[in-house]
């Protein structure tokens, strides 16, 4: 039994940490797009943030392992129902463990 938590223990200590800075952009404004960005990246164990943008865009940061990453970038490519996604810009980035939580940014500073 120990050998098992030690290996489960040594997977999690060397999973790849990196961080995605993302530009959503289609019908993604007043569809609760930031809401439930904010619980999918939760969900995954994610830390960073999410904001509308004046162009009706949707920015967000995401930081964490890189297949949970994978996984948020895939969900914003559909968002939630009513979202309609039209385009995305992807900018992977190294990891800074700055964040401690996920959370819903308002305004545009």
């Amino acid at each position: 039994m120990i050998f098992i938590i030690c290996s489960i223990f040594v997977i999690i200590i060397f999973m790849e940490k990196g961080r995605v800075h993302l530009r959503v952009r289609g019908f993604v404004q007043g569809v609760f797009f930031r809401a439930s960005t904010r619980d999918m990246a939760c969900g995954l164990g994610l830390t960073g943030w999410v904001r509308n943008m004046p162009d009706g865009s949707v920015e967000a940061v995401f930081e964490g392992t890189e297949d949970m990453l994978k996984i948020a970038v895939a969900w914003c490519h559909k968002g939630p129902p009513g979202a309609r996604v039209s385009n995305i810009d992807e900018n992977w980035l190294g990891y800074t463990g700055e964040f401690s939580d996920f959370e819903v940014k308002y305004g545009f500073g």
